[in-house]
């Protein structure tokens, strides 16, 4: 009995020894595995943040290129002139009226005429003979309305758009040239003068080209 009684009793610590060995040295283990595995996701964490770092200043490097490739290209391409972006230059030979006041139908219109005393609507852009451009509507990005042949504009340009001795009417959608003498613009006297300067000067031959869009 008192040797069974040994016997268990020396054999019951053993049996608990292996199974606390049993119950920790997994716990141990498996820490180590943690410590291994969250070292690795640093690892990778820190590959990624370099890796997305390196992707951001190539993306800021050709975005910076790109942008100062498109400053370039801007800066070297020509500029067109206010005439130009409105109106195309295209060729056309002057006749000349009686008048004095000289013109070409670039565009022959396909709508209907301008009458006088109609409210109607016209691109143009203005410039001196030496090709200076003082005024464009193109520019505003707003046609000028106005009542035609009742000496609210110039007077070439009343003539010029409803017709008069051998110069036809202009028609909607028509793009005229018209080269008016200082008589039938703005005379000796200019326009726009200030301080002893003038946008356009005295005795100024003016050219203009216009579009007749049509009624208002």
């Amino acid at each position: 009995m008192s040797s069974l009684a040994f016997s268990i009793g020396s054999c019951s610590p053993s049996t608990r020894t292996r199974s606390l060995d049993r119950t920790e040295k997994p716990s141990i283990k498996f820490s180590t595995h943690q410590q291994k595995h969250q070292q690795q996701l640093k690892k990778l964490s820190h590959e990624m943040k370099l890796e997305e770092a390196l992707l951001i200043r190539r993306r800021e490097a050709i975005g910076s290129g790109l942008c100062f490739g498109i400053f370039l290209d801007v800066l070297l391409q020509p500029q067109p002139s206010s005439a130009a972006e409105g109106s195309p230059s295209l060729p056309c030979e002057l006749t000349l009226a009686p008048s004095g006041l000289a013109f070409c139908d670039k565009v022959v219109g396909y709508g209907p005429e301008a009458l006088k005393g109609q409210l109607i609507k016209a691109h143009y852009v203005g410039k001196l003979e030496n090709g200076k451009v003082f005024d464009s509507s193109y520019n505003r990005g707003m046609p000028l309305t106005f009542r035609v042949g009742v000496g609210e504009v110039i007077k070439g340009w009343d003539e010029g758009i409803i017709g008069g001795d051998g110069i036809p009417p202009m028609l909607a959608g028509g793009k005229r040239k018209l080269k008016i003498p200082p008589e039938l613009a703005y005379g000796m006297r200019g326009a726009g003068c200030r301080g002893g300067s003038c946008i356009i000067p005295p005795d100024s031959v003016l050219l203009f080209d216009v579009e007749l869009i049509g009624k208002a």
